[in-house]
């Protein structure tokens, strides 16, 4: 026996197992816990227009038509511009991109306070929140799940979602009583710090990715040395698979990337698919619901801090529907998730008009529940779906897609608010998006299983291999 052999086997007491080493918190964990703070940061102004609607009419003149055609330019802009920007964080990291983008959103939240003529709301509502926003979009939380996490990305999606859920619930009652008094200005000011508290956070906790840190993604096992060619050199993380290793950053131009990506995406069918489901999700949510519930419920004799509270209770179940259908994504195919979804809301919607009135009602508040628990679920299957069908463009695909989300919310918003000007009510605007959720749950139960042959993109793996059945 050698004189080592004999010294490891003399510090290990008979009948007692040897000391294993101390597991701690792996960074990933870290990652999502600031990318949620962050997420929350940029989730104020999300609930400011239907707020900040009634009180600016009442100040300026302004027609529902102008004010919602600020909102629907910042959800155009919040849409169109997460493509670029999940292409901009593999170009230039997460965390530059994330910092920036909450910065956009102080400015131009803070900014609202100067205007006195209805285009500079167009410009801060607009022009400068719709592209902060737009970069700290869902895409966001798609990209660090798919750069941190091997395994529980389904679940990290719903969490990172219900950050904005979060960040409605955390500023929705403050900003309803700050608009009432002292009044919509200090409103817009108290989203604007919200937006800038956390950029010291990201600035010092937001790594681009594991390799930054040293690590594997999390749930990432390194190969056996002897599986891997004594020649070639890791690629990220020490020993990190391929398959679980983030690729090195783009060093083109990302618009160019994202350009390229959509051009790919869009011969398959799936993406097609998937980008009018969401459409339709962003009508009937941030478009009609986010930015006209507080109205129509003003329309009915409803109190706007009553109605505010109402959409408050919305984002507490968003929370708990999101993180809940993260983890069932984990598990069950998201094409029947998605249709289960979206029909329930239809269901919720074709009822509404029925439900609103000057007082809260109990069917009001099971309708709440029920719209809360589905506000946002669909984005866990739709990102699952993304990365499944399109492997390492998943994040930049899912990035086009939740641009379809936020057009159709712009349609919504611009629609509603010109059918509440020329019938005075909001009721066909309600019946008809309960009809577009039906249209969206048949177009998900039928993307096709077998998307590996729908188009051939190069960089995927096909969907039936990769989800439950």
């Amino acid at each position: 026996m050698s004189s080592s052999q004999r010294t490891r086997s003399s510090s290990v007491r008979p009948g007692i197992p040897p000391a294993t080493p101390r597991r701690r918190l792996h960074p990933a964990w870290i990652v999502a816990a600031v990318a949620f703070l962050a997420l929350v940061g940029a989730a104020g102004f999300r609930a400011a227009p239907g707020v900040l609607m009634v009180p600016l009419q009442q100040e300026f003149g302004w027609s529902t038509t102008v004010l919602s055609a600020a909102v629907s330019i910042n959800l155009v802009l919040f849409g169109l511009t997460a493509p670029f920007a999940a292409a901009l964080m593999e170009r230039f990291g997460i965390r530059a991109v994330t910092a920036f983008a909450l910065m956009l959103i102080g400015a131009g939240s803070a900014l609202t306070v100067l205007v006195n003529q209805s285009w500079q709301i167009l410009l801060t509502w607009g022009l400068l929140i719709g592209l902060g926003t737009g970069s700290m979009a869902l895409v966001f939380a798609a990209t660090i799940a798919n750069t941190w996490f091997s395994k529980s990305r389904g679940l990290v999606i719903g969490i990172l979602t219900a950050g904005s859920a979060a960040g409605q619930l955390v500023f929705l009652p403050f900003i309803a009583m700050l608009a009432q008094d002292p009044g919509w200005r200090q409103a817009s000011l108290l989203i604007a710090a919200g937006a800038l508290a956390v950029v010291p956070l990201v600035l010092k906790f937001l790594k681009n990715s594991p390799a930054d840190a040293g690590v594997l993604p999390y749930g990432a096992e390194a190969p056996a040395p002897e599986a891997a060619p004594e020649s070639a050199s890791p690629a990220g993380a020490a020993g990190a698979p391929a398959s679980d290793t983030p690729a090195a950053r783009p060093a083109g131009n990302a618009a160019v990337r994202a350009l390229q990506v959509l051009k790919r995406a869009s011969k398959v069918r799936t993406f097609w698919a998937l980008a009018a489901g969401f459409a339709i999700c962003g009508a009937t949510t941030n478009g009609l619901i986010g930015t006209h519930f507080i109205p129509s419920a003003h329309d009915h004799g409803m109190p706007e801090t009553t109605a505010a509270g109402l959409l408050a209770v919305v984002g507490i179940f968003d929370i708990v529907g999101t993180i809940a259908s993260g983890w069932l994504t984990d598990r069950f195919n998201p094409r029947i998730l998605l249709a289960v979804y979206y029909q329930f809301r239809g269901i919720g919607l074709l009822v509404l008009p029925l439900l609103l009135s000057a007082t809260v009602q109990p069917s009001m508040i099971v309708f709440v529940v029920i719209y809360g628990l589905d506000w946002v679920a669909t984005v866990p299957p739709t990102a699952a779906i993304c990365r499944q069908v399109f492997g390492a463009d998943g994040s930049v695909v899912f990035g086009w897609v939740f641009a379809a989300h936020q057009l159709g919310a712009a349609a919504a918003a611009l629609a509603a608010g010109a059918i509440r000007d020329a019938t005075g009510h909001y009721t066909y605007a309600w019946f008809g998006a309960a009809a577009m959720c039906t249209i969206a749950a048949v177009i998900s139960a039928t993307i096709r299983k077998d998307a590996s042959r729908a188009g051939d993109t190069g960089r995927r793996a096909p969907l039936e291999a990769a989800s439950p059945q």
